[in-house]
């Protein structure tokens, strides 16, 4: 049986450098700023995979220039985890001014630091 694979220009990993392992299982959504109304607009919602990626969140197609945020929902992953955590939430803001270029976020992650970066 063959999978179809999303094409996306958007990819994102979690890490937990706490414990040294991917982030599995976080829950996040994307958004897109509707700039007339000035509010963020859910486009969708995702869920890491045991290797800490989750890349299909949005088409190529559907990824056009403007104002994004990803939302990862850090306070319940480190709940599932039976631990706490100074972050509920990380938000991660972005523009997007040329949709063609491939959109790599990584998050490295601990209960009381973050760090984000974008790599291509």
């Amino acid at each position: 049986m063959t999978t179809l694979k999303m094409d996306s220009s958007l990819s994102i990993h979690v890490l937990n450098t706490a414990d040294g392992v991917p982030a599995s299982r976080m829950a996040l959504s994307l958004h897109r700023l509707d700039p007339q109304m000035v509010v963020w607009n859910l486009i969708t919602i995702g869920t890491t995979a045991e290797d800490g990626h989750c890349s299909e969140l949005i088409t190529r197609q559907d990824f056009t220039v403007g104002m994004y945020k990803i939302r990862f929902e850090t306070g319940q992953y480190w709940e599932s985890l039976g631990q706490t955590s100074f972050y509920p939430y990380v938000e991660i803001v972005f523009t997007i001014t040329d949709p063609d270029q491939k959109f790599h976020f990584p998050l490295l992650l601990n209960r009381y630091s973050y760090s984000t970066y974008r790599s291509k």
